[in-house]
């Protein structure tokens, strides 16, 4: 067997009290009662408590994003603190610098630390009044981003990005699904063609969040929301992120009351045009193969027993109904 120094790994859980000594140390938050590994996703969520206050710690993963990208993620977030938007702003550090960067045995992993959203996610998920609410925050939202001017670059949320490269990364599960392979062919050529007309200048083109649902929003009793986890956002239609609540919405079961009321929200700060209405069908669809391509993505390094062939018929079933004349139905 040949010696090496550090055994190579594609992904490493950080040390709790590592984070503490170690990047925690870069914020002004006094003495920490603890530091506990809280939630693994896209990224990596450490929750922090100091005696006064809590906070999220968010540490990206080498494989996902660069640094670019969470420079862009945390200058957008940063921007829309400053446009009185309520999302959960990352604090800076001693430094002023937004993010830490942390060298782990995989390669350059990055900190961000955040206040803890006040309030919970909505239990049950969200009623009509809270829908309206996240719909109207959300056309406030894509108001405000008109005006960001980014420093650094990220992948725009484009056909290419998310149609062909998530094509390219579920094909190879669809080996031994000959017919499935060309329905899926098919299915992109036919969102591209009602997709062609869609503009891609402002206002219908600008900063989104990616990754609008329940699950990232913290209401108080008073119902003051907060958004969080903008894992996802890039330059984009706008409308995508409406499509992306339906698709999240859809494959939840959420009531069709609480979607309209979503719709009815942001329709009231921010009307959508006729091409945008037209859209929506093919960009949940696009959002579902995004989301599949993603969760291949995430399964390949954290959980590879889950690609099965139960696991393609499912986003092969949902897509079918996302393409179906009922769609909004279910």
């Amino acid at each position: 067997m040949v010696a090496m120094g550090v055994f190579p790994a594609i992904y490493s859980t950080l040390s709790p009290q590592a984070l503490i000594e170690g990047v925690l140390t870069e914020y002004e938050l006094g003495k920490i009662n603890q530091c506990l590994f809280w939630h693994r996703g896209l990224s990596d969520i450490y929750l922090i408590e100091t005696a006064h206050n809590s906070y999220i710690l968010k540490i990206s993963h080498h494989h996902w994003r660069s640094q670019s990208d969470i420079q862009f993620e945390l200058e957008f977030l940063d921007f829309l603190n400053r446009h009185n938007l309520p999302i959960a702003s990352p604090l800076k550090t001693k430094s002023d610098e937004l993010c830490v960067t942390i060298h782990a045995v995989e390669g350059d992993r990055y900190a961000a630390l955040f206040p803890y959203a006040p309030g919970e996610i909505p239990q049950g998920d969200l009623n009509l009044e809270q829908s309206i609410i996240m719909g109207e925050t959300l056309g406030r939202l894509h108001q405000t981003s008109l005006q960001f001017r980014n420093r650094t670059s990220r992948q725009c949320l484009n056909l290419k990005y998310l149609l062909d490269d998530s094509v390219a990364t579920i094909n190879p599960y669809l080996r031994n699904h000959t017919q499935d392979k060309s329905y899926l062919r098919e299915t992109i050529y036919q969102i591209k063609q009602q997709l062609s007309c869609l503009g891609k200048t402002a206002p219908l083109w600008s900063v989104c969040w990616g990754d609008p649902h329940s699950g990232n929003v913290h209401f108080t009793t008073d119902n003051q929301i907060t958004l969080f986890d903008f894992d996802q956002c890039g330059y984009g239609w706008r409308v995508f992120d409406l499509a992306k609540f339906l698709q999240v919405s859809l494959s939840a079961g959420i009531n069709r009351k609480v979607r309209d009321a979503f719709f009815e929200g942001y329709e009231n700060v921010q009307p959508l045009t006729e091409a945008e209405v037209n859209s929506l069908q093919a960009l949940t669809q696009v959002a579902h193969i995004w989301a599949w391509a993603i969760s291949i993505k995430a399964s390949a390094v954290h959980n590879w027993s889950r690609l099965d062939d139960f696991y393609v018929r499912r986003h092969l079933n949902q897509l079918k109904r996302l393409s179906s004349q009922d769609w909004q139905l279910f």
